[in-house]
């Protein structure tokens, strides 16, 4: 008898973007030069104050063990800066510090979600979140929205898909990948519905920090003392501070769930790494000026990229008003031939964008985005320059 393996992990669809990763590493093996505008993380480096934390703790002996759900001076400072920058009340045991924003959402879910129960998902959204629900024996349900209106689901879309079995509304504001932030209406309409069907919030606010134009973060959890006692806050560092390769995120809801949270991540994990942690004091309770400046060039290279997509014919975005993305309509393209090749959807648009233009982008089908690639910001203005040229003259090819 064979030796067979979980049906869970192998149902596990694969990132999508390893293919297009294995197609730019070959292509810059054999010295292709390769502009890619499919980060997902800041190009900055970690500002130097957090860095030298980090040195600190290493050399003063902070490298043992901490608390499963982190230090509680970490915790502290999470809780002062909840309520400086969002007027919200948590104590020391509402907070959860994980191994990255992704483990504590997962932990969230773990502790929520039971075999069958229905996760409602605002798409296009961040193609990890219906694996996770899938992970732990949940089933996602989608609720489209479009550009027309800024890729916020009306209500009345997401109240249709409530049923008994709806356990937990799981909304992004900034949104990855197309940039949205969730108005108050919106918000208050999430936490109505929340609150007449008996419904957790899980409120991934990763890119909190990273809002332009007039535009203003609000956690739905901040509306009401109703939407805080059933939302889970979820984010952590790895944006705003350029730490993602730290791995330190967290999770504020309330003491109940934490407590299971901090139950499973015990046997999982344990605790984040304690460097990362020590670091990350110093990034809440240190100078924020590092972030400020990462800010204002994101909110540069956005305006910067927006029109340099104006060139670019036959295609339409909605300007984004956070995290660092651009969500490019591309449906003029799909249909149509380049060379002999099919422009079937996004995805081969993209393969063919980074073989014959040199130009990396991430397909929108796996965001629940088809006819879209997701274009980032995060790069220097040059390459923004460059990789919006060249993506304009191979669109130009495709639609004359």
């Amino acid at each position: 008898m064979p030796l067979t393996l979980s049906k869970i992990c192998t149902g596990i669809m694969p990132s999508a973007t390893l293919r297009l990763n294995a197609i730019v590493a070959e292509l810059r093996a054999q010295g292709q030069d390769i502009i890619s505008l499919a980060a997902g993380e800041p190009d900055f480096d970690t500002p130097a104050n957090i860095v030298s934390a980090a040195n600190k703790a290493m050399a003063e002996g902070g490298t043992h063990y901490t608390a499963v759900s982190g230090l509680p001076q970490l915790r502290q400072a999470i809780c002062d800066c909840l309520f400086e920058e969002k007027g919200l009340v948590y104590q020391k045991a509402n907070i959860i510090v994980g191994t990255g924003a992704k483990q504590v959402l997962y932990e969230a879910l773990r502790a929520i979600v039971n075999q069958g129960d229905e996760v409602i998902l605002p798409a296009p959204c961040w193609l990890s979140y219906a694996e996770m629900v899938g992970m732990v024996g949940g089933k996602a349900v989608l609720v489209a929205a479009d550009d027309t209106n800024n890729y916020v689901p009306k209500m009345h879309d997401i109240a249709k898909k409530v049923t008994p079995r709806t356990k937990v509304i799981l909304i992004n504001s900034p949104n990855n990948p197309t940039g949205a932030v969730w108005n108050m209406e919106a918000l208050r309409g999430i936490a109505e519905i929340a609150q007449d069907k008996d419904i957790w919030i899980i409120s991934d606010e990763i890119y909190e920090k990273m809002v332009y134009g007039g535009a203003r973060h609000i956690s739905i959890a901040s509306l009401s003392p109703d939407a805080k006692e059933r939302t889970i806050v979820v984010s952590g560092l790895s944006k705003a501070y350029a730490m993602t390769g730290w791995r330190l995120g967290y999770a504020a809801g309330p003491a109940s769930v934490i407590k299971e949270m901090d139950a499973y991540q015990s046997h999982a994990t344990g605790n984040a790494n304690s460097i990362a942690q020590f670091a990350g004091v110093e990034a809440l309770k240190g100078p924020q000026d590092s972030v400020h400046a990462m800010v204002r060039a994101f909110e540069r290279r956005r305006a910067l990229m927006l029109d340099c997509i104006k060139k670019v014919p036959g295609v339409t975005y909605r300007a984004p008003q956070g995290a660092f993305y651009v969500l490019l309509n591309v449906s003029a393209c799909i249909g149509k031939r380049y060379l002999n090749t099919l422009i079937s959807d996004d995805t081969v648009f993209s393969e063919l964008l980074l073989q014959h233009a040199r130009v990396s982008v991430v397909p929108g089908a796996p965001f629940f985005a088809p006819s879209h690639v997701r274009l980032s910001y995060a790069v220097s203005e040059e390459k923004i320059v460059e990789g919006i040229r060249r993506m304009a003259q191979f669109v130009q090819e495709i639609i004359d």
